[in-house]
């Protein structure tokens, strides 16, 4: 989809300021999913409540798609799927981007935890959440890094206001 959308934006892309977090953050991703479904189809780690557990994931992964399409939809075109500035960068400070930087990531990273606990393996939730979590807090420090450059003291102002990933937490 990133391919895709550079290829049709390709006239709107400013400056590109991913510095390869977009491959890191896939193969953490990647690493995440093999080994949470490499646990989860073993019983060691295994939670005998599964039914409970697949539904808590589901409902989880759903909580975050909503997230995720939410923050979406409130960067509307100036959503891209790497660190890039187009033409007319704008700070976007409404919807969940008034409390938290990142909604989007946190969408995800909700779906990634659904997704692990629907496996009902303790080890798996594990596996997926560090390696996933790694890649996303990498993500974000060059994503901010990039945001300072690109919009100055009215992102170091933003930053002041809200959390990064968590709502009045972090």
């Amino acid at each position: 989809m990133s391919v895709r959308q550079r290829l049709q934006r390709k006239k709107d892309i400013v400056q590109s300021g991913d510095k390869k977090s977009v491959w890191y953050l896939l193969l953490l991703i990647a690493l995440g999913y093999y080994l949470a479904f490499r646990f989860g189809m073993t019983k060691v780690g295994r939670i005998y409540h599964w039914n409970i557990f697949f539904a808590i994931g589901a409902f989880l992964s759903v909580v975050g798609l909503v997230i995720r399409i939410a923050a979406i939809l409130t960067l509307k075109q100036h959503f891209t799927y790497t660190v890039t500035k187009i033409e007319d960068h704008e700070l976007i400070d409404t919807g969940l981007y008034r409390i938290i930087r990142h909604p989007g990531y946190l969408g995800q990273v909700i779906i990634f935890i659904g997704a692990a606990t629907a496996l009902s393996n303790w080890l798996s939730i594990v596996f997926m959440v560090i390696p996933v979590l790694c890649g996303y807090l990498y993500r974000i420090r060059v994503e901010e890094k990039f945001m300072i450059r690109q919009l100055g003291t009215n992102y170091v102002e933003y930053q002041k206001k809200t959390k990064r990933l968590i709502p009045w937490i972090y």
